[in-house]
């Protein structure tokens, strides 16, 4: 158990802090499973992802790093001070830089780093966190906070090779960028393979955490929520049908569970632990409400300028140079 005079004290407040909508809705019990795993199961119908994915292998191989150093990347950029969180974008520029190769669908090329991918990614990641807490949570947020959350998204958009201008500002810009990538999606056998993976991986996530005959029921669960998420369409297009009967009845179950948790943030971090101890030093001060050293919140563009690190776009422009010289 997680105790909270063994909370080290971020060293500033990073890019959004206390009274942020990030931190309200990230922080929610939702985001770790329920929203964190509806993200990278939709993720896989984009063709190019889920080429750059196969290639890697590492899901499969390592789910549980995999998982765990995912969630810690996402933790760092919402909850970590503005150095780390820097540092944690250029490292991951860095290890995208070498993901790159032939897409068989199209004939084209993957590249993890293509502005395009990862604004899918990046929205993906942001809407389903905040469907989840609307849908299993405490609902949906005040218009205000709607409107803030979606400019904190433009805001993190600043730490992958996404131009933050192409990110939209609305709950209906949201809907039209999905609406428009809709085209692009693929239901493959790779992409059901992988969906299918990633939704019976909590399984193994909670084997030695609880006995077997609690875990299944539980990964049960889980994967039902999540497909009770999804538009038909992207059930037809996945596979992944159920009826409406198991989607109000998951639902239901999914919210007790959720509500009960967020009730104990000290239980909340417990169960963080066991899924992933890598991203507990990052969100225990702010769930604990530690003070940050320096009560300081940045701007990407003046983060960028005082520690004189090259933002994503910087680093790509550099990649794609490399490459053209061959």
């Amino acid at each position: 158990m997680v105790r909270h005079t063994e909370v080290q004290p971020h060293r500033d407040n990073g890019f959004f802090g206390p009274g942020s909508v990030t931190w309200k809705v990230w922080s929610y019990p939702t985001s770790v499973v329920l929203g964190f795993l509806r993200s990278v199961v939709i993720e896989e119908l984009d063709p190019f992802l889920v080429a750059a994915v196969a290639h890697s292998g590492q899901v499969k191989q390592r789910t549980q790093l995999r998982y765990d150093r995912t969630l810690q990347y996402f933790a760092t950029v919402k909850f970590g001070d503005a150095q780390s969180v820097l540092k944690a974008a250029e490292i991951l520029v860095k290890i995208h830089g070498r993901s790159v190769g032939p897409e068989p669908i199209s004939g084209g090329q993957f590249d993890a780093n293509d502005p395009d991918s990862q604004l899918w990614i990046h929205l993906t990641a942001w809407h389903s966190i905040l469907y989840t807490y609307e849908v299993f949570g405490p609902g949906k947020l005040p218009a205000a906070e709607e409107a803030q959350y979606w400019r904190e998204c433009a805001i993190a958009a600043h730490f992958q090779t996404i131009d933050p201008a192409t990110v939209p500002l609305t709950r209906e810009g949201i809907a039209a960028y999905f609406e428009d990538y809709r085209p692009r999606l693929v239901g493959s056998d790779v992409a059901k393979d992988m969906m299918n993976f990633l939704l019976d991986a909590t399984s193994r996530f909670l084997d030695g955490v609880v006995p077997k005959v609690v875990a299944t029921p539980i990964s049960a669960v889980i994967r039902r929520a999540v497909i009770a998420t999804f538009p038909q369409w992207m059930r037809e297009l996945s596979g992944l049908e159920q009826s409406r009967a198991v989607d109000i009845a998951v639902t239901a179950q999914a919210k007790a569970v959720v509500r009960t948790l967020a009730l104990n943030r000290r239980l909340q971090l417990a169960v963080l632990a066991k899924i992933s101890p890598l991203t507990v030093p990052i969100v225990a001060p702010v769930m604990f409400e530690v003070p940050a050293t320096e009560p300081k919140v940045w701007t990407p563009q003046e983060a960028y300028a005082h520690f004189g690190i090259p933002t994503p776009r910087e680093q790509y422009a550099a990649i794609l140079a490399s490459r053209a010289a061959g």
